[in-house]
């Protein structure tokens, strides 16, 4: 079959870890549901004031859509913070450490899309305590 379909109901949401001390996050793979064989998908849902671990990935370029709600992510060293809004995206390329998080009230529900489908080779960095101010 030339085409796969996923739909948001048969999404299986699974808790993942979370810095210590802030509130775990989920996420819902998308690769393989959609037989992707060239690169890696996922829905995430941060709950209000989450964020992912701080990483550096040297292999996968990395594109994120907000669907719901503003995504918060800090880029480069010293952390650059930018905001994006449903509907946009940003697109973080291989070597940038990086770090997503939801600096609002609300949870937010966004798409991750990465390419090749490399994985496992992330260096986790120092967490920043404090988003700075959006760029």
């Amino acid at each position: 079959m030339p085409f796969d379909v996923v739909q948001a109901d048969d999404l299986q949401w699974e808790m993942r870890e979370a810095p210590e001390g802030r509130p775990p996050r989920h996420q819902a793979q998308l690769t393989d549901p959609a037989k992707l064989t060239q690169s890696r998908a996922r829905m995430w849902r941060y709950p209000a004031n989450a964020r992912g671990r701080r990483h550096i990935d040297p292999d996968q370029e990395e594109v994120f859509v907000p669907l719901r709600g503003t995504l918060t992510i800090l880029l480069e060293e010293p952390p650059q913070r930018v905001d994006v809004a449903p509907g946009g995206l940003v697109a973080v390329h291989p070597g940038t450490p990086m770090q997503v998080r939801n600096e609002t009230d609300e949870e937010i529900l966004f798409f991750a899309y990465g390419a090749p489908p490399v994985h496992g080779n992330s260096s986790f960095i120092d967490d920043v305590a404090d988003a700075p101010p959006p760029a």
